[in-house]
């Protein structure tokens, strides 16, 4: 492990909490295609999310399954098992978006293939000699799954918070999915760091996976913007554009670009750590009221 991890300063103790998946289930017969009223674009910016994190999130598990028997600190590796069953459950949860889309005329096929191909061939296992150059490769990945869990508790602290879309009245069950997940990416938002210094720790890999990760999701996210657009069978006005996202994110229904930009010296700080960001407590307040994570702990009860 790296001498860096020294210099990190201690977690937030009472950001700490244990981790559980949540067998959520969500109806989407009711829900319109353009669920911010009147606002098609940042719908489909949104949207973006349902087609990147099935693939993305099954990779997560996967990465992590490989990485267990590197752990030699239970309590890591207690959350490392929780944050397995959340990802899981996420990522069926917005794969059962899909077919609903499909079902109102926007096919999202060509473009979750392309996403299955990074994540399963480029960003899959490699047909390496076991040893030095197989165990480089996991850290590789475990390095980019931390950067890419920045931006996930960033984009759930953001829906926890946008208030925006309730006064817009988006559609309570797109927003429950978005702020059941983005409650659970805070919850366990220091896991994936943790995990990293934990089995490596190497900052300059820290830099350099982080630069990857920013700019795939970047270009994955305004392609996806753009094939949503491009797709719509109810639009005209195809149009995307950064001044039309720079726009939203100032009326408060997307991420401002400023709130972004200032997320990645903290990541880069040395004295980084993912607990001094987002509120444990705000998600537990959420998850404790949402409409799918109260009937999933009924579910569980009335089993027990």
């Amino acid at each position: 492990m790296s001498n860096t991890q020294a210099r990190l300063p201690q977690p937030v103790a009472s950001e700490q909490t244990a981790l559980k998946p949540r067998q959520v289930s969500f109806a989407w017969d009711e829900t319109p295609l353009h669920w911010i009223p009147g606002d098609p674009f940042s719908t489909h910016t949104i949207n973006v999310l349902h087609l990147l994190l099935p693939a993305g999130e099954r990779w997560f598990v996967h990465v992590y399954k490989q990485i267990l028997p590197y752990i030699k600190d239970d309590d890591l590796r207690a959350d490392v098992i929780g944050f397995i069953g959340q990802e899981a459950m996420h990522a069926q949860a917005h794969d059962e978006v899909l077919p609903h889309l499909r079902e109102q005329g926007l096919d999202p096929t060509p473009y979750t293939a392309q996403v299955d191909w990074l994540f399963e061939k480029l960003l899959g296992d490699r047909t390496l000699p076991p040893g030095r150059a197989r165990k480089w490769w996991l850290m590789e990945r475990v390095a980019t799954i931390a950067a890419i869990e920045h931006y996930t508790a960033f984009l759930g602290n953001w829906v926890l918070n946008a208030d925006e879309l309730d006064r817009r009245q988006a559609d309570p069950t797109m927003l429950d999915l978005l702020r059941w997940h983005g409650a659970e990416e805070v919850e366990h938002r220091s896991v994936a760091f943790e995990l990293f210094m934990h089995v490596d720790g190497s900052y300059a890999r820290r830099m350099r996976t982080w630069a990857t990760a920013f700019g795939a999701l970047v270009f994955l996210w305004q392609r996806g913007t753009r094939f949503f657009m491009a797709n719509d069978p109810t639009l005209t006005d195809r149009r995307v554009s950064m001044r039309t996202f720079m726009e939203r994110g100032r009326e408060g229904v997307l991420p401002t670009t400023g709130s972004m930009a200032r997320s990645i010296p903290r990541y880069l700080s040395r004295s980084y750590h993912p607990s001094q960001e987002g509120s444990t407590r705000q998600a537990a307040a959420y998850l404790a009221s949402s409409p799918a994570a109260t009937a999933a702990e009924a579910r569980e009860k009335g089993v027990g």
